[in-house]
């Protein structure tokens, strides 16, 4: 009963206050919150897309413009082909309930799947570009999900765009600054600038994420489990955000 009380006084707080307008999360500690419970460590991933779809539902509330997940990177494609397997109908699944859940067309929900998408089974990538169609024109709020994502690549690959339209002579090199260089990164939508970066499970590091995109925004890590994440830590997340921001305008 305490705890709710704290949440709802955090909530309405929060919401007077500056509110971010993208937050990034790695999603981490789902196979050691499985594992905690004497499950098998894919059960984790399930338990994780559902605390995913809870969390867009808060940020929405919050008046969070964008949110980006981190489900999947260039890494974990070193894991094994049995946990790949269901790492892959799950994410299938998921983007077909997106695409179904009436929630996302009330809200306009504009869904985009950021990543090497030539490493995705055809039948996830062919799920991923239904979503994205369907969702295309979409304005009010805007999830990416990084899959089969690496942030060094993702860098890389704008800068081979980028020197290809050069070497057309469709680009001048006096042309090249920050703006441009975010138009070639893997998705817009707000995507290009992170405001608060935050990580579950206990580790502190990006692991490859976003690299460019989170430069100047806040990180925020935390010592719980994915699945375990509650609203009380996001809005304590958001708070963080808003005190070091509010330092920075008062001395800016």
């Amino acid at each position: 009963m305490i705890a709710r009380i704290y949440e709802i006084m955090l909530e309405k707080k929060v919401k007077g206050g500056r509110i971010p307008e993208h937050v990034a999360i790695i999603m981490d500690g789902n196979r050691r919150y499985a594992r905690s419970r004497g499950m098998p460590a894919y059960m984790g991933h399930f338990f994780g897309s559902k605390k995913a779809e809870k969390v867009l539902e808060w940020c929405r509330d919050i008046g969070v413009r964008v949110v980006t997940l981190y489900a999947f990177s260039t890494e974990n494609f070193r894991r094994s082909e049995e946990e790949k397997r269901k790492i892959f109908d799950l994410f299938k699944k998921e983007i077909k309930r997106l695409l179904d859940d009436p929630r996302t067309h009330r809200n306009r929900m504009n869904v985009r799947v950021v990543g090497r998408r030539d490493m995705l089974p055809d039948d996830v990538l062919e799920a991923v570009e239904e979503v994205e169609s369907r969702t295309s024109g979409y304005d009010r709020f805007y999830l990416n999900i990084a899959f089969a994502y690496g942030g060094r690549q993702e860098i890389l690959d704008a800068v081979r765009s980028i020197l290809h339209e050069v070497r057309e002579g469709r680009i001048s090199p006096d042309e090249i600054d920050e703006s441009l260089f975010s138009s070639y990164l893997y998705s817009a939508n707000g995507y290009e600038r992170v405001d608060i970066l935050i990580r579950t499970g206990g580790e502190q590091r990006l692991s490859n994420f976003l690299p460019w995109q989170s430069s100047e925004g806040v990180t925020y890590f935390l010592d719980v489990y994915w699945p375990s994440f509650r609203k009380i830590d996001l809005l304590r997340a958001i708070r963080t955000w808003q005190t070091i921001v509010g330092r920075y305008y008062k001395h800016s």
